[in-house]
């Protein structure tokens, strides 16, 4: 813990409040490789064939992954600083509000959220994520999450760029308990009484807790609370079996048999509700712009009441200089371009062979976002970059809806 601290203040020390992050790859046994995430073409089954392919990389994250067989520090970020490493979630329990925030450490005790590249070839089943409520009856946290598609990691679609989310209006609960009693049958049936919606890059939406989605195939920046549970109740994917343990396994046991027990785990108003989009599609709002750069919000708004996270898309073009105040800490991901925050060079690889390290994402520290950074392109196309926040850090971030008003 103490090498942590050393590590992460002499960096924050030399480069005034920024650090520089190690890319983090996150495998999934059950889901097929998209092969957008600028990862060498032998590398995406670097962890192992019985491990799946990697369809995920991690920004800024001290949450572990929920794999089977994971490694130890499967899904946690890495400072580096002179050659020398350490975890972000180390240096957090270190350093504490110094770099988190002081009102963000005594409320959580933790950075509480995280974001990622969620990267896959199709759909992926129709699941939820468990609310505080349910998750804490297996020792974890509920995971509300959102959606953006960076257009420039989505120049290609794959095989089905839409997204179900919830049920049609009308349906009924004892429906979804027969989609759950046929799961040896087959496909289940589940999406015959779901909605799709056509996913745009550019675009994004809010996913509530306990509301069912099945994920398209575009290439998603997710920021997100700070948890991996969930449970999938679609059993057949483009004909790929999915394994009940993983509709299952973040309910307590004693339900694990009881399909009616699991469906009610669902918040049904949100999963029925024929006004869903008006609440929780995003489309970008400008929130600052000066000669040669814009930055904007693409994800804000509230889930369940609570501003959880929120999310911009700072561009700048070729000789373009800013500084931008924000109101906490945040990760930040390269995707196009290249450029300087602060004292670092920042650039978006073309290809990364596992293991090696990048000069594309960082984390800032809460004292230098509010006192802001300095961002300048010096390369020749646009210098595009992502940075996500954590509950309640920016106070003006815009309404659910909002983009309706544009």
């Amino acid at each position: 813990m103490a090498n942590a601290a050393s590590i992460a203040s002499a960096s924050l020390s030399e480069n005034d409040g920024i650090l520089r992050l190690t890319p983090t790859w996150v495998p999934r046994s059950f889901l097929q490789p998209g092969r957008r995430l600028k990862l060498h073409p032998a590398d995406y089954y670097a962890f192992g064939m019985h491990r799946g392919g990697i369809d995920e990389r991690w920004f800024a994250s001290t949450t572990p992954a929920a794999n089977e067989n994971r490694l130890p520090d499967e899904g946690l970020s890495y400072i580096i600083h002179k050659g020398q490493k350490c975890t972000l979630k180390d240096a957090v329990n270190e350093l504490k509000g110094e770099l988190i925030g002081e009102a963000m450490w005594k409320k959580y005790e933790r950075w509480p959220v995280y974001s990622k590249f969620f990267d896959n070839m199709g759909p992926i089943p129709h699941h939820m994520h468990q609310n505080d409520e349910q998750a804490a009856k297996v020792g974890q946290q509920g995971k509300p999450e959102s959606y953006y598609f960076p257009p420039q990691m989505n120049a290609i679609g794959n095989n089905f760029p839409y997204t179900f989310m919830g049920f049609e209006p009308g349906t009924t609960k004892e429906e979804v308990v027969a989609c759950l009693d046929r799961w040896n049958e087959g496909d289940n049936g589940i999406l015959d009484i779901s909605k799709a919606y056509r996913l745009r890059p550019g675009t994004g939406w809010l996913i509530p807790p306990c509301v069912l989605h099945a994920p398209g195939s575009l290439l998603t920046y997710e920021p997100q609370w700070g948890s991996d549970v969930f449970g999938m109740y679609q059993s057949l994917v483009e004909g790929r079996m999915v394994p009940r343990s993983l509709l299952i396994k973040d309910f307590p046991e004693e339900f694990h048999n009881d399909n009616e027990y699991i469906v009610n785990a669902l918040d049904w108003e949100k999963n029925v509700d024929p006004n869903y989009r008006d609440s929780n599609y995003l489309e970008p709002i400008v929130s600052e712009h000066g000669s040669g750069w814009v930055d904007k919000w693409i994800v804000y708004g509230n889930v369940n009441g609570k501003q959880l996270f929120t999310a911009k898309e700072l561009t700048l073009q070729p000789g373009a200089k800013c500084t931008i105040k924000d109101g906490g800490a945040y990760g930040w991901i390269t995707v196009q371009g290249r450029g300087k925050i602060g004292k670092l060079d920042l650039q978006s690889p073309v290809m990364i062979r596992f293991g090696e390290v990048t000069e594309d994402e960082v984390f800032v520290t809460a004292k230098k976002a509010n006192e802001g950074v300095t961002f300048e392109n010096n390369g020749t196309e646009p210098f595009v970059g992502l940075r996500y926040f954590g509950p309640d850090a920016q106070a003006t971030a815009p309404a659910n809806g909002a983009w309706k008003k544009k």
